[in-house]
């Protein structure tokens, strides 16, 4: 069936391109639809300081650029286009494409990502990229020896605001709530540091900044009272939401709706359909780490391909 493709992926952040470009090297042919945001998350940083091979740095959107053309070199089709549906229930697997194109596909790599969740606010989006960011790994070191806030309670939120503590003059800690939901080792580690200080029962309510970016945040206490607080940059540390709506009734999800994949693999529970990157990795959720398991899941396919074709 010449016209069934060998190798879909769905998704075009780190994790997805560069499964096509494993999967194009390896003749399979790769066909890749680049999803809502073609890109992925990675197209909302400006620099990325900490991927190899870029010494002088690079822009989110620049990288992933880079990668786009290196997949297209060895042979990948890159689309334009949103995966609506997919049965997964035999091979070959039906995909279908803006509601109204039906592809055929012997196997699936799922690339698709995570989105942080954000506050909602207007200004928050505002300066998203001058100031506001999602990850503190990804963005910490450009605000070393500045005063700096993170949103959030829980686990993430405490480790960020560990992280930033090590690099920037001082760390604010909003919490909505009157206690922290971190486990008691990273409680007990925030609490016990002298550059951050935690904000108990603090609302954001609008993010502050000018042409520069953010110069500051403002909250509402326990009291409704406006409390301003001066800062250089805002860190959301209120979780992440993988994008698996489209699989969440065919493959196995935990408990958050991350993929669930097979320990040192890519594989999931359906034969021939991989999961990479941030989709699959409530984690790390860095580029890096992105890519690797990108290839993993071309190399997982490469070889069920070989055994299946």
């Amino acid at each position: 069936m010449s016209n069934v493709i060998k190798c879909l992926i769905i998704g075009s952040g780190p994790a997805g391109y560069t499964s096509a470009i494993y999967t194009s090297r390896a003749n399979l042919s790769p066909v890749l639809y680049e999803g809502i945001e073609p890109g992925g998350q990675l197209t909302t940083t400006t620099e990325v300081e900490n991927f190899p091979g870029y010494p002088e740095s690079v822009t989110g959107v620049e990288m992933m650029e880079d990668m786009k053309k290196q997949a297209q070199r060895f042979g990948a089709d890159i689309r334009f286009g949103i995966v609506t549906a997919v049965d997964l229930s035999e091979r070959p697997f039906k995909v279908t494409i803006d509601d109204s194109k039906t592809l055929l596909t012997e196997s699936v790599i799922i690339a698709t990502g995570a989105t942080a969740k954000y506050l909602g606010l207007e200004s928050e989006q505002k300066f998203r990229g001058m100031g506001v960011s999602a990850c503190a790994t990804c963005d910490g070191f450009f605000y070393r020896k500045k005063d700096v806030a993170v949103v959030g309670g829980g686990d993430t939120a405490c480790e960020e605001a560990s992280y930033l503590a090590s690099i920037c003059n001082k760390v604010y800690l909003i919490v909505r709530k009157d206690f922290l939901r971190a486990s008691q080792a990273m409680q007990d580690r925030v609490l016990a540091n002298p550059k951050i200080e935690v904000l108990f029962q603090h609302n954001s309510k609008e993010v502050l900044g000018d042409d520069g970016g953010v110069t500051g945040m403002l909250l509402t206490n326990e009291k409704s009272e406006e409390v301003k607080i001066n800062i250089d940059g805002l860190f959301l540390a209120i979780g992440h939401t993988p994008n698996t709506q489209l699989f969440k009734d065919v493959i196995t999800l935990d408990p958050e709706g991350y993929i669930i994949t097979e320990a040192g693999t890519s594989k999931t529970n359906i034969e021939g359909v991989f999961a990479a990157g941030d989709v699959q990795d409530p984690h790390y959720r860095q580029a890096i780490t992105a890519a690797g398991s990108g290839c993993i899941a071309a190399l997982d396919c490469e070889r069920f391909l070989l055994n299946n074709l």
